[in-house]
């Protein structure tokens, strides 16, 4: 967990003491507080101390218990900001992959020109529906989250017809290792690297492939968007981080352009993935 994100938890956790202890009935003990609220007093400690993130609900009961309903919206204000850095898998998927594929739409279209790498997985705005498929099935099993495939893929090819908008640019760096990725079958990923071909050329698609023998000044890390230089998603295992401050875009740019660096375009990148898909024999 970042230690931006902690320390703003332990803010808010400081903050809701504050009210418990002063509030205007009167100072309650921590079991005192847990007893109105029907919780454990574990739960009160873990919040104050910030080693749990309360939800929105959590802290309206916290400010009516301690008698100060008015200070609900200065609270969803400090969740917010710092919920808006990590936004975990579990709460993004309590209501399974669709929600989630709606809100990357919203984003997508509200964008002009992404920079994007991939490291293990062909890139979502160029995947086939059946290879997202295969996505998101094994994505809902690793999360126990619900299984809304099909709702999810139809949502996801929606956010592909970006690509064919006018003005648009998908600046797209892949490394060589994610062509190769058996997340699905193989004559899935046969069709996958297919589409991929097509693609190379296309006047909103700049595609640039790392190949594996290329010498790299970065280890691979993770995969990254930058969304107009306004707003990074990163994403790992237990969530996606979301970053705004100009620092930490610029720093994102700079992990980009040194890939760039590395990677081939145009037909040699074409022929990357052509090679690919000749091993495959399918």
């Amino acid at each position: 967990m970042s230690t931006d994100y902690q320390r703003a938890r332990e803010e808010l956790g400081r903050r809701l003491r504050e009210l418990r202890v002063e509030g205007p009935l009167g100072r309650l003990t921590g079991t005192q507080l847990a007893q109105r609220l029907g919780w454990q007093q574990s739960k009160v400690s873990k919040l104050e101390n910030g080693r749990q993130t309360p939800t929105d609900g959590d802290l309206r009961a916290w400010a009516d218990a301690t008698g100060q309903p008015a200070v609900v919206g200065e609270l969803r204000a400090r969740l917010k900001g710092f919920e808006s850095q990590i936004r975990s898998w579990r709460r993004q998927l309590a209501a399974g992959h669709r929600p989630v594929q709606e809100t990357w739409n919203t984003l997508v279209s509200d964008s002009q020109t992404l920079h994007v790498w991939e490291n293990s997985l062909i890139c979502g705005l160029l995947q086939t529906a059946d290879y997202a498929r295969h996505i998101f099935e094994s994505h809902a099993e690793l999360q126990k989250s619900p299984r809304d495939t099909e709702e999810a893929v139809r949502v996801r090819m929606k956010r592909q017809e970006w690509l064919y908008r006018p003005g648009k640019q998908l600046n797209l760096l892949m490394w060589e290792g994610a062509l190769y990725s058996r997340a699905c079958p193989l004559e899935v990923l046969a069709a996958q690297l297919d589409r991929l071909l097509g693609v190379v050329g296309m006047d909103t698609v700049n595609l640039g492939v790392v190949p594996l023998d290329a010498a790299l000044r970065l280890s691979p890390g993770n995969p990254f968007w930058i969304l107009d230089d306004r707003l990074v998603i990163a994403e790992d295992w237990h969530a996606e981080l979301w970053l705004d401050d100009a620092e930490t875009i610029a720093l994102y740019r700079r992990v980009w352009g040194t890939f760039a660096e590395a990677a081939v375009y145009g037909s040699d990148a074409q022929q990357v993935i052509a090679r690919v898909r000749r091993s495959i024999k399918v």
